[in-house]
């Protein structure tokens, strides 16, 4: 296989193919039964109490956001670690590896940015501290 492109473009058409496969095979193979159960808050068959709007921790998307960062950071890598060794031998080491070193200086620094401002810092709540005091 001379040209690694097409095991990343071959990755990425399996990728889209079987969730588009799936819920496609699904949607021809599950019954439709409207009922009005179905179309109430929850499905569980317990009528729904208090309010639905919970105020969450802001500490779930920090840690989100991070995650997809560094979710985006794997998938620019990948395609350049394929080429890495046709890249060395046509245009030498410095450019080649140059620019996906700084990729990874601007992503550490940005990790270490949001150590030190506490956003990878899980903090537990009253009622977890209480109860690991039992």
């Amino acid at each position: 296989m001379s040209d690694p492109w097409i095991a990343v473009g071959a990755l990425a058409l399996v990728g889209l193919a079987i969730p588009i496969s799936m819920i496609v095979v699904s949607s021809l193979l599950r019954p439709s039964v409207p009922e009005q159960g179905k179309r109430a808050t929850y499905e569980s068959g317990e009528i729904p109490t208090g309010d639905t709007r919970i105020r969450f921790n802001i500490q779930y998307y920090m840690v989100a956001l991070l995650f997809v960062v560094f979710d985006i950071e794997t998938v620019l890598i990948f395609p350049w670690a394929l080429i890495y060794s046709d890249a060395v031998t046509e245009f030498g080491l410095g450019p080649v590896l140059g620019p996906m070193l700084v990729f990874l200086a601007i992503l550490a620094i940005g990790l270490g940015w949001a150590w030190r401002n506490g956003a990878v810092r899980w903090i537990k709540s009253e009622r977890a501290e209480i109860k690991s005091q039992l």
